[in-house]
């Protein structure tokens, strides 16, 4: 009986023990519950968003793996170099000059102001803005290293590092401003007409694409590509399974890239997520078919092109289309990129790895499908405002990049002699090679 009311003072008192501390705490009241949410619900939106940011830079790595694969193993390393330089001289270049670009204050509408070399951060106060540049400079570095497919095996390495600063300085932040300037503090013009394009077809990818077209006519073909009678020499990839590779990593990376740009930790990510797959699986299978159907057999690239291809088109109406309209969206992407490839060998642009397809072509047809698709219905005006969108990027990126590739090729020089381009750009530009004991064997045309 004894040790019966000893256990049972003992439980009194650990039961009121708490409650004696807990009256002497303030209430807790509806201000201060939901202080305590938004608490949260603030650490979870910089959470997802640097992890969504990781994922994008893991592309870098997609894009080298595809790159490399696509081409000759002769210079392989020169394309590890220009993916390593995209990212690095492309943040340093964003961080000075770019962000301030696309996301300062803007009184016009065409370019921000402020907020150069990271000056709207300052100990002490919001660092919301260290996280939001993270995820935007992954986003610049992928419109930067595009180009480096289209431009593989005959650029200069000087050349292109010139490059990859005036698009991560300038040509991407400009348009960027246009369509995404009030994700900060500015104000872009393009958005303020209704311009849908959630996570990038055209401000990313299209831009990519289009400065990769201008750079392919600048540098002209690879040498033996195009025969004198017109005939077409297929120049393959080294290594297949290493493409193949690079284009599971940009899928994976691409779950980053689409849901990331919500740059919130909420539902809205779960429809992106399936929209993104979903666009991606089709584009692959509907390349695949139009290859079989058009060469015979389900050829390889076109089908890895043609995945690339969906998560291009989906890139810019992830969050406002329906999962169905999400998989017409990527087989239509898949279908339109092989065309694509063949229209641009016919018309002599050497693009080693579909770049300007994959990217320029499926990024327009992406942001054009986002309003044709819109899940709040469409209309002409959404249409037109789509249209101008995506001519409006073609002509500032095509032109700026040819002006820049220009008075590279001008100045300090944009292509690499025949003689060097022969031997291969691992040695010549970086006196090493990928492969140990590699030999090059040249076909001779008699």
């Amino acid at each position: 009986m004894c040790k019966m009311k000893s256990s049972s003072l003992a439980v009194l008192l650990l039961i009121s023990s708490p409650l004696s501390a807990w009256a002497g705490d303030d209430a807790v009241t509806a201000v201060t519950n939901k202080a305590a949410i938004d608490l949260v619900q603030s650490h979870a939106n910089y959470l997802w968003t640097l992890v969504a940011a990781a994922l994008v830079f893991f592309m870098q790595a997609g894009f080298a793996m595809v790159e490399a694969g696509f081409t000759r193993a002769k210079s392989a390393v020169n394309i590890m170099m220009k993916n390593l330089m995209d990212f690095s001289m492309g943040t340093i270049a964003f961080w000075a000059v770019g962000f301030g670009l696309m996301f300062g204050v803007s009184e016009t509408g065409w370019f921000g102001t402020s907020g150069f070399f990271l000056s709207d951060f300052s100990p002490g106060g919001d660092p919301w803005v260290l996280a939001f540049w993270m995820f935007q400079v992954v986003f610049c570095a992928t419109a930067a290293t595009i180009v480096s497919g289209a431009m593989a095996e005959r650029t200069r390495f000087t050349g292109y590092l010139a490059y990859s600063v005036l698009i991560s300085a300038v040509v991407y932040p400009v348009f960027g401003s246009w369509a995404w300037g009030s994700l900060f503090n500015g104000n872009g013009w393009l958005e303020n007409l209704g311009f849908i394009d959630f996570a990038g077809s055209t401000v990313v990818h299209s831009v990519g694409g289009w400065a990769a077209l201008a750079g392919s006519i600048v540098l002209g073909p690879r040498l033996g590509k195009y025969g004198k009678d017109g005939n077409i020499k297929p120049i393959l990839g080294h290594n297949i399974p290493l493409a193949a590779l690079g284009v599971f990593i940009l899928w994976l990376g691409w779950f980053g890239f689409n849901p990331g740009s919500t740059t919130a930790a909420d539902k809205s990510i779960a429809m992106i997520f399936v929209n993104t797959n979903l666009a991606a699986a089709a584009g692959a299978v509907a390349a695949m078919m139009t290859s079989w159907f058009k060469f015979g057999k389900p050829e390889v690239s076109m089908s890895l092109n043609g995945a690339l291809a969906g998560l291009v088109g989906i890139t810019a109406g992830c969050a406002n289309v329906l999962p169905t309209s999400a998989l017409v969206i990527g087989a239509v992407a898949g279908v339109l990129v092989v065309f694509s490839v063949l229209f641009f060998d016919r018309i002599k642009v050497d693009d080693p790895v579909g770049a300007i397809s994959v990217h320029g072509v499926c990024g327009a047809w992406g942001t054009l499908a986002a309003g044709i698709f819109n899940i709040g219905g469409t209309s002409a005006g959404i249409i037109a405002v789509q249209l101008t969108g995506i001519v409006s990027c073609f002509v500032w990126t095509f032109c700026a990049a040819f002006v820049v590739f220009k008075m590279i090729h001008m100045t300090i020089g944009l292509r690499v002699s025949p003689e060097e381009e022969a031997e291969g750009l691992d040695y010549t530009e970086h006196a090493g090679n990928a492969y140990a004991d590699f030999q090059i064997s040249t076909y001779i045309q008699h």
